[in-house]
């Protein structure tokens, strides 16, 4: 499955050692219920490996993307990935997935190769050569629980999640934050990725009567819940955690003022850096081009994120870019990211969908 994705700007090679790419595993889905966010993924990783080649390259190489479908099972994500590392294919890994390919992926691994892992993820999971740049439950969702309890005094809740490590370890954290505010969750049901009877699920919600909803589904599986949502008239608030802005386009947007995500990036950030990423990324992929969203945004980050680690370390050798990957920085379209115990401290924003857009609302 792995495919090579050619990015090396070609006046640059003259430049740089003749022959030996460093070549760099890109982990995106581009099947399952994750895979309408492989598209912007791939795009954004090779915007910013052109960037980076254009600057000199990484360890004075270019770097070459190959591509792997984290979309499918963990185990079989896990094994093309070991397998290319220890076979040398590949240098180092970046990419977006879900957490239990993740986990698997760091397994195969075993601290041979860095890993710079973007999306928003549980917490903990700290191993040699892995860095995580999305933000964990405290910093993505706290705001947004806390927005709803104060905006619309939503006291009942009802957690609704794809059944894996990421939405059970965030719903443990909701769980306790929303008891320290005094709230009550009326209902904390998980389901497997794919088709699903959603009359019974919304029946479910509808009958502990909630008054806003925490909603852990990705992909095609949060789209079709809200479809199906909408479809029935109902109108709970509905935090997300995972909705971005090919997940809005796929439901048909939402004009209802009631649907929120929590995200580290929308492409609707109105800063300097947010418009010339887009900016940029229109420019290298014209104005068809799948849309900016969060989890591609991630992958651009990871990609210059491991050419930092490199550049500090002078070698992807794990002891070597662990030793120095404390306060490695750089800027992106959420402004400056700092590594701390191997993370990223950063909040999220919330945004609140106007039809088929994200107005920030915090």
């Amino acid at each position: 499955m792995a495919e090579a994705i050619t990015s090396v700007i070609e006046p640059l090679e003259a430049q740089l050692l003749q022959g030996v790419t460093l070549r760099v595993g890109l982990v995106v889905p581009v099947s399952g219920v994750l895979g309408l966010v492989g598209p912007c993924a791939i795009n954004c990783a090779v915007l910013a490996a052109d960037e980076v080649n254009l600057a000199g390259g990484m360890l004075g190489r270019p770097i070459e993307l190959v591509l792997v479908d984290g979309g499918r099972p963990a185990e079989q994500v896990a094994a093309e990935v070991g397998e290319l590392a220890r076979s040398g294919v590949v240098d180092a890994v970046i990419g977006t997935c879900g957490s239990d390919v993740r986990i698997a992926i760091v397994r195969a691994l075993a601290g041979r190769t860095p890993f710079v892992y973007a999306p928003p993820y549980e917490g903990g999971g700290r191993a040699p050569g892995v860095y995580f740049l999305g933000e964990t439950p405290d910093h993505q969702l706290k705001p947004g629980l806390d927005w709803l309890i104060e905006l619309r005094r939503a006291r009942r809740w009802f957690l609704l999640g794809n059944d894996y490590v990421w939405p059970r370890l965030v719903h443990g954290a909701a769980r306790r934050h929303l008891a320290a505010r005094g709230a009550t969750v009326v209902g904390d049901l998980y389901v497997p990725c794919g088709n699903h009877d959603l009359g019974a699920i919304l029946e479910q919600m509808v009958a502990s009567r909630p008054d806003a909803v925490l909603l852990s589904l990705i992909g095609s599986d949060l789209v079709n819940f809200n479809r199906a949502f909408a479809a029935a008239g109902l109108g709970y608030p509905r935090l997300c955690g995972a909705l971005e802005e090919h997940g809005l386009l796929s439901i048909g947007g939402d004009d209802t003022g009631e649907l929120y995500g929590a995200m580290g990036y929308f492409s609707s950030l109105v800063t300097d850096d947010s418009l010339s990423l887009g900016e940029r990324y229109t420019r290298r992929f014209g104005s068809n081009a799948p849309m900016l969203n969060g989890h591609g945004q991630g992958c651009y980050e990871a990609v210059l994120m491991l050419a930092a680690l490199a550049r500090r370390a002078g070698t992807l050798y794990v002891p070597a870019v662990d030793a120095i990957a404390d306060g490695t920085s750089i800027v992106t379209a959420r402004g400056r990211l700092t590594l701390q115990d191997h993370g990223v401290r950063r909040g999220a924003h919330i945004g609140r969908a106007d039809g088929l857009d994200f107005d920030i609302v915090r």
